[in-house]
């Protein structure tokens, strides 16, 4: 068990340095710098003086060579330090700070809703014996996956704020405006939970264990959530995983189009007037929240068959 978690920890670190050397490499390979486009753009955090601008390069180190810039930066990464915001001149770890308890206040929701409703559903389809009603239900989630975030959020403003006036529309204001931008955000998810689930348990129930546990009397919710459930879900964590990642991108839309203050607008900002520190910051707090997501998951799989760790071991 040492070995396998050491192995996934180290798995998870590599994944945090290639996401942080991708998005340095992006970020680089972009024309220009942030003095210069925001010099450019008129902002009044620079001036147009050649003078000030390279002495403004100088400061944040633009003038320096590529690797130079990429050992600086990586080594105050190391150490939590992603240097001042070009834009606002504000430590990135402040701003990140500022804007993170909304964005996971609204991500952890948006996960909550998606496993409960997707998983719900996915257990009602295959549990009832009453075949349109299966139909029925699994006929839902392909129409949730193929439908954009973005329209999802804009006809839940329209139906339930400027219709019936249960729900803010825009803005952080406590519960009730969590309600519709976290439905928003776990439609998509919830749904494809629901498929995964779903087809897993589908062919989980056809198992020959299960089939001898129904041969030992067991009943039918016994054998559909102890035996069949358990091993199922197997494939869930992992795409619960992958949608970890898929959330704290979607936020971006969704803080937009509820004008929620959070990670996702601060991005948005930020790419917009190529602010390089705050948007290696992102990425790398985004990359950091996947590969602990994922390496908690990993954690949890021996948990639910042990089988995995035996097969991790060397021969």
């Amino acid at each position: 068990m040492r070995r396998y978690v050491i192995r996934r920890v180290a798995q998870a670190a590599g994944v945090l340095w290639t996401a942080y050397t991708v998005a340095f490499l992006v970020l680089d390979y972009l024309p220009g710098d942030p003095v210069s486009a925001m010099a450019g753009q008129g902002l009044d955090q620079t001036s147009s003086d050649p003078a000030q601008i390279a002495q403004l390069k100088h400061e944040y180190g633009f003038d320096k060579p590529v690797l130079v810039q990429y050992a600086e930066y990586l080594g105050r990464a190391v150490r939590g330090d992603f240097g001042d915001s070009v834009a606002t001149g504000r430590p990135v770890t402040s701003t990140l700070a500022d804007a993170l308890p909304a964005t996971l206040q609204l991500t952890t929701a948006g996960l909550f809703l998606a496993i409960l409703v997707g998983g719900g559903l996915a257990v009602l389809a295959t549990y009832t014996s009453m075949r349109w009603l299966r139909q029925l239900l699994l006929s839902l989630p392909p129409l949730g996956v193929s439908v954009p975030t973005f329209w999802v959020g804009l006809m839940l403003v329209e139906l339930f704020s400027f219709r019936a006036h249960l729900f803010p529309a825009f803005g952080n204001d406590g519960l009730r405006g969590l309600v519709l931008p976290a439905i928003a955000l776990a439609i998509p998810s919830g749904a494809l939970i629901s498929q995964v689930l779903a087809k897993s348990l589908l062919n989980t129930l056809n198992e020959p264990y299960v089939q001898t546990a129904r041969a030992k009397g067991a009943g039918r919710a016994r054998v559909h959530l102890r035996h069949a459930l358990r091993n199922a879900s197997l494939p869930t964590l992992t795409i619960i995983g992958v949608l970890a990642g898929q959330l704290m991108a979607n936020s971006v839309v969704i803080e937009t189009v509820f004008s929620r203050n959070g990670l996702g607008r601060v991005t948005a900002g930020a790419v917009g007037s190529q602010d390089i520190p705050v948007v290696q910051g992102v990425v790398v707090f985004g990359s950091f929240v996947f590969v602990l997501v994922n390496l908690v998951i990993d954690l949890v799989y021996p948990l639910i068959d042990p089988r995995i760790v035996v097969a991790g071991r060397p021969a």
